[in-house]
């Protein structure tokens, strides 16, 4: 593959995917991952219409329970691709 079509790829791969801290804006403001967006889970659901056109939704908390959680919420919302990271560290990576 051609250097320039493997950005091509990975800019759409990208562009499918979101990874969502569901964490408190308090909790959010001691740390973060700069590739995540915040969404706490007590206001998830007011956001599910921002989320629509993501393939794939990544979840981060402290410690993966409000992920799991979140990926219920979205589940319920009909989104597929949910995926629990666990903690909100694990999206440095």
């Amino acid at each position: 593959m051609l250097p320039h079509l493997t950005f091509v790829v990975v800019y759409l791969y990208t562009m499918n995917q979101i990874i969502i801290d569901v964490r408190t804006p308090e909790e959010w403001a001691t740390g973060h991952a700069d590739t995540t967006r915040l969404i706490p889970l007590d206001v998830l659901e007011q956001h599910i219409s921002s989320l629509q056109g993501y393939e794939k939704i990544k979840i981060v908390c402290r410690s993966g329970a409000r992920a799991e959680h979140a990926a219920g919420i979205l589940r319920m919302h009909g989104f597929q691709q949910v995926e629990n990271l666990g903690p909100w560290q694990n999206a440095l990576a």
